[in-house]
């Protein structure tokens, strides 16, 4: 089925661009300013910035890190997570979780999520743990819990099941900045919090860059220490480190955007709750579930539907219509090829294979219209019809 007529409106999944307008003048300014200064890699721009995030994620500490990818990969590395250990994650979520779990030589373990949130299931993380060996059990290191699409996981069940096993707490909040959990927020709750500055996210660089939060002192400092080839005194190596160090342009931009970012949020929650109305006035509530949101701030990184059927045709439709949407994590991890020689099959995590083949992203970025989230629920409805 196609979108009959001209298209009245084009709506796309993000639009970088009309942000970009808002702090033009500010980026144009702190761009010239470095390019003066010629100090590009870490420094003051930096240091500046790490101060911020801790502040705002309610972290003692923060290092930037060049991805986020490489925050999660850091943080493994300072929990001294290595070869034959195990980790817990879910297998509904993007790549970079669990390739960095096997790229610091650990083994990923995978869990389910829940069906509301799609975040991992406390439930699902007991079936797993129980479901081990007693040899599997001593390599069992840590969870990485994921706070997919700017909601926060259950962290109580999780902080309980990681205390019951000794468990180091690795959240990944990638797309969380700003959310939170009863009052907490993501990244100060387990003992690392790795967040993303990728151009899409909330609070994006111009290019690729990330932070890491701890409470903890000792791993501050192992951070600090593995961000620069294991060195705090130049060509003196204390362990094996990388080559983790943040921009000073990427600093510079998150920190001129970090003063727009609640702003944003709010934008965000708005234009999420405009949905809910426009969805139940269409009366396609009994096609459409909406996204859940539990007791937390919600920063909808994604405002995620689930339809019951013909996900992939509507998708189709939209992208006709002139409506950007994505399929999220359309492949599970547990049946990606590169974890095939984990055994796992299909069938194992159905929560996660429903949301993968039902599930679609529609735009929610702060400067939608309201006419344009009109015309998304139109032509759903129109499909539909």
């Amino acid at each position: 089925m196609k979108a009959e007529g001209k298209n009245i409106m084009k709506v796309p999944l993000l639009d970088l661009k009309l942000q970009y307008q808002t702090i033009k003048e500010e980026v144009m300014k702190v761009t010239e300013d470095i390019f003066e200064s010629q100090y590009f890699i870490l420094g003051p721009r930096v240091e500046a910035l790490e101060k911020e995030i801790a502040e705002y994620c309610s972290s003692k500490h923060a290092t930037g890190v060049s991805s986020g990818t490489d925050a999660l990969l850091i943080s493994l590395m300072a929990a001294d997570i290595g070869a034959d250990d195990c980790v817990i994650t879910p297998t509904y979520t993007f790549f970079a979780t669990a390739g960095s779990i096997a790229r610091s030589g650990a083994r990923p373990v995978f869990a389910d999520i829940d069906s509301k949130t799609y975040n991992i299931s406390s439930e699902s993380i007991y079936k797993v743990i129980n479901n081990m060996t007693r040899e599997e059990k001593s390599k069992l290191k840590a969870i990485i819990p994921v706070h997919l699409y700017g909601q926060c996981c259950d962290m109580d069940s999780i902080l309980e099941i990681a205390k019951q096993y000794n468990l180091v707490v690795i959240e990944d909040a990638a797309q969380a900045i700003g959310a939170e959990y009863k009052g907490k927020r993501a990244g100060s709750m387990g003992d690392f919090g790795c967040f993303s500055f990728f151009p899409s996210k909330n609070l994006g660089a111009f290019g690729d860059g990330g932070i890491v939060t701890t409470n903890s002192d000792e791993l501050f400092d192992k951070l600090r220490l593995l961000r620069v080839h294991g060195s705090h005194l130049k060509y003196y190596h204390k362990k094996t480190g990388g080559n983790f160090r943040l921009d000073a342009f990427q600093a510079a931009i998150v920190s001129i955007k970090l003063n727009y970012l609640d702003g944003w949020t709010e934008a965000r929650q708005a234009n999420a709750d405009k949905y809910r109305e426009l969805f139940i006035d269409a009366r396609l509530d009994d096609i459409v579930n909406l996204p859940t949101e539990k007791e937390n701030r919600h920063i909808y990184n994604q405002f995620v539907i689930s339809l019951k059927e013909k996900r992939d045709n509507l998708k189709m439709f939209l992208t006709d219509a002139d409506i950007g949407t994505e399929v999220y994590y359309p492949v599970p991890l547990h049946l990606q090829d590169c974890f095939s020689n984990l055994n796992y099959r299909k069938g194992d995590f159905p929560v996660s294979e429903y949301a993968a083949s039902h599930t679609l992203s529609l735009p929610v970025y702060p400067e939608l219209s309201y006419e344009q989230q009109a015309y998304v629920v139109e032509k759903i409805k129109e499909f539909y019809s």
